[in-house]
């Protein structure tokens, strides 16, 4: 019984800041790949944009691909500083350094290019695989308690936006900066070379902060790949939030990758790109505190409809105002940013639900594999955003650094607004069967507390 009491212990602010440092440090390249990578591959290192776009498909596959299998190495792990925490850790300094190469620009053939940005791209995913799928598992180890859960997981996504106003405003303007005096690629370089090796140091602030309480049973911990097709058999709520993260960043993807478009061409105002991408980031700082308490006011479905909604009021926004209506621009942008920070604070408290459900029904605690399932659909839903976006781009014209033509400027308002519109639509639908409430979940989460609690203590006799 002892244990039961240390899990259900209120986790301090000290801890909760301290593991939302690490998506900080994830966000931060994160976010950079996210929002500048394409037209850093298209405007600055040369690429097409039709074989970047192909290119940001097959990486993102393969990333997602090789989630399950990190998951399952992830829950064998057990070392001294636990079974997540160990890759923070050792993941930091490679993590960093990939991040600066992926944004290098080495002279290169076309092809050599090409071999280059497909090496690199490659292994910082992998990088981040490892880095980010126990990062995240590492919720369902410090507790058991959804309010707590809910908590950190806020805490997580503030910092996370943190990460990303950084990058919004900072990218550009430090790539700006530095171009004055070198190249432009150099000063990309140098540019990710700060944010890369900030992530580092964030990330190892993380490792140190954060604690592993959640003890199972050793049986529960016996697992083999074969496991998680299990759990889509007998998890209902992992596979509605599967595909709901598979939608919502595949909406993440599109958006992140055409607001640098949107701007410098739709727009025709490059010098606003910073700001635009700050104030899509921004006002979600200030919804994000609000979510521990709207969360208890309405139930799960009613919270996601509203984020959802609010998003795509802010989306509409963008495609209704013409291209001088700068203010009623920035305005959709900030909408827009108030229900993508609300969608992003609540989505990520429901994975350790699912972990809990899972072992409740098969006596199996697939941490690791779980959330990088949930990754592996989340990273696919990236692939096909991405893809989108560079399709939308070439099948409407799209030619960089020059003057766009009519139907390349409707083709980058389509990509930014009314796919993100559609995919928002499916999204809503796909939540209505999510069907762990707050009372079944309380119920679920009080019953394998007592359980384990009672198997945990026939293990030290036996010992």
């Amino acid at each position: 019984m002892n244990q039961t009491k240390k899990i259900d212990i209120s986790i301090s602010t000290r801890e909760k800041i301290g593991y939302g440092f690490g998506d900080f440090a994830c966000n931060l390249v994160y976010a950079s790949i996210s929002s500048y990578l394409l037209f850093f591959y298209t405007d600055v290192f040369g690429l097409t944009s039709s074989a970047a776009a192909f290119m940001f498909f097959i990486v993102r596959i393969l990333d997602a691909v090789s989630d399950p299998l990190v998951g399952m190495i992830i829950d064998k792990t057990n070392t001294k500083y636990g079974k997540f925490r160990p890759f923070l850790l050792y993941g930091a300094v490679p993590f960093a350094i990939l991040a600066i190469l992926c944004f290098s620009t080495p002279q290169l053939s076309e092809g050599g290019k090409m071999i280059y940005a497909y090496a690199t791209y490659i292994a910082l995913s992998v990088c981040y695989t490892f880095v980010n799928v126990p990062y995240g598992a590492l919720t369902s180890a410090m507790t058991r308690d959804q309010h707590e859960s809910v908590s950190i997981t806020t805490y997580r996504t503030f910092l996370a936006n943190i990460g990303q106003v950084v990058v919004a405003f900072c990218v550009p303007l430090l790539a700006g900066q530095f171009s004055k005096t070198m190249s432009i690629g150099q000063s990309w370089q140098l540019t990710m070379a700060i944010i890369a090796i900030v992530g580092g140091i964030l990330l190892l602030i993380c490792f140190k902060s954060v604690e592993e309480r959640v003890q199972v049973p050793a049986s529960h911990t016996k697992i083999k790949f074969s496991d998680i097709f299990e759990q889509f058999k007998v998890n209902s709520p992992l596979v509605v939030l599967s595909v709901f993260f598979f939608v919502i960043y595949g909406v993440k993807s599109v958006v992140s990758a055409t607001g640098i478009y949107y701007i410098t061409y739709y727009v025709g105002k490059p010098e606003l790109v910073k700001w635009y991408s700050a104030v899509g980031t921004f006002p979600a700082l200030l919804i994000i505190p609000f979510i521990p308490w709207l969360s208890r006011k309405l139930t799960k479905k009613q919270l996601m409809t509203l984020s959802i909604a609010t998003d795509i009021i802010g989306m509409l926004g963008l495609f209704l105002s013409p291209s001088n209506w700068l203010v009623t621009i920035f305005i959709s942008r900030g909408i827009a940013s108030v229900g993508n920070g609300m969608i992003s604070a609540f989505m990520w408290a429901l994975i350790p639900e699912t972990i809990e459900y899972g072992e409740w029904k098969t006596n199996k605690r697939l941490g690791g594999m779980i959330y990088s399932l949930v990754c592996f659909f989340f990273k696919c839903g990236n692939a096909l955003g991405g893809m989108i976006s560079g399709i939308v781009l070439s099948m409407s014209g799209y030619v960089a650094k020059q003057a766009q033509t009519p139907a390349a400027l409707h083709g980058i308002l389509i990509a930014t607004a009314i796919i993100p519109i559609c995919l928002y639509s499916i999204s809503i639908v796909c939540m209505r069967f999510y069907n762990l409430d707050k009372e079944t979940y309380a119920r679920i989460s009080k019953e394998l507390r007592e359980r384990n609690a009672a198997e945990l203590e026939k293990e030290l006799i036996y010992e």
